[in-house]
């Protein structure tokens, strides 16, 4: 069973009945903290738990230390799951507002702890949900507490020391899943310093998607991350963003691609800068 898959709106709906299933609503907005809580109160697809990225999916920020969005302590996590009533062998499907970033943070978190089996993202998201005229709901679900045991796989991922020593290796493909503006250091509306890792390549994470906000065929993934790679091995694929979170759907495509799941470098840019003997780089 591949590690990465999508689910249709119309195949979730016929799902929603089925036992042991769990749906977590992963809407956020950047600008916005409160967003993603505020819009599930107000209607989610119906049986969904709330996940939020920096209550749940993340643990809290240490200033001039880490990223933006630092990954949540194993244990915690854990115990988080458990609380959605996620057992080992659950059925888990995952949406966000419609391109599908945030319900990739959860999806990477749940194979970083060694769930890689029946783990869904809702293709198109909530978007793709209401434009199928299915129904929403208000009502908060009451799960019965899972039973979910997992370890982090410290494989998954690069720390910035580790980073840094393979700068210049002609064999790293270090993808940015960040706007081309950002990148190229034009503008930062998020972080103190603009610009980009030196040697990463701009892989804008929307790139994965089509015109009507679902990822593509796996064959065009391919052959874009085939691009991006060129002659260079896949196993020296780097993954990495703003804060550790749109760089998830790079990862999740790749996997689409029938690429094996390459690090992530979790506090990506945002924790890249906060030591300013790191190496940074603007323009193309």
């Amino acid at each position: 069973m591949p590690l990465a898959q999508l689910i249709t709106a119309d195949h979730l709906h016929a799902r929603l009945q089925e036992p042991g299933l769990v749906i977590l609503d992963c809407r956020f907005a950047l600008d916005d903290p409160t967003y993603g809580a505020r819009s599930y109160g107000e209607g989610h697809i119906p049986g969904a738990r709330f996940a939020d990225l920096e209550h749940d999916l993340s643990s809290a920020k240490i200033k001039s230390v880490t990223g933006r969005h630092p990954l949540p302590e194993p244990a915690a996590l854990i115990d988080r799951l458990r609380a959605w009533g996620i057992d080992n062998d659950s059925p888990i499907a995952l949406y966000d507002d419609g391109p599908g970033a945030f319900a990739a943070r959860a999806w990477w978190l749940l194979a970083w702890l060694g769930k890689r089996e029946g783990v869904y993202l809702l293709d198109g998201g909530l978007k793709a949900w209401k434009e199928a005229g299915l129904p929403l709901s208000t009502e908060a679900p009451v799960a019965a507490p899972g039973n979910f045991r997992g370890q982090a796989d410290a494989a998954l991922l690069l720390h910035a020391g580790q980073l840094q020593q393979r700068l210049g290796n002609p064999e790293l493909t270090l993808l940015d899943a960040r706007a081309l503006p950002r990148f190229r250091g034009e503008t930062e509306p998020l972080d103190p310093v603009a610009g980009h890792i030196p040697g990463a390549q701009c892989a804008v994470f929307t790139d994965n998607l089509g015109g009507d906000g679902r990822f593509l065929p796996a064959e065009q993934l391919r052959a874009r991350f085939d691009a991006l790679r060129g002659s260079r091995p896949v196993e020296s694929l780097v993954a990495y963003c703003g804060s550790g979170v749109t760089a998830c759907h790079n990862l999740f495509a790749m996997s689409l691609a029938g690429y094996p799941l390459a690090p992530l470098y979790a506090g990506s840019w945002s924790e890249w800068i906060t030591d300013p003997a790191r190496p940074v780089a603007t323009g193309d």
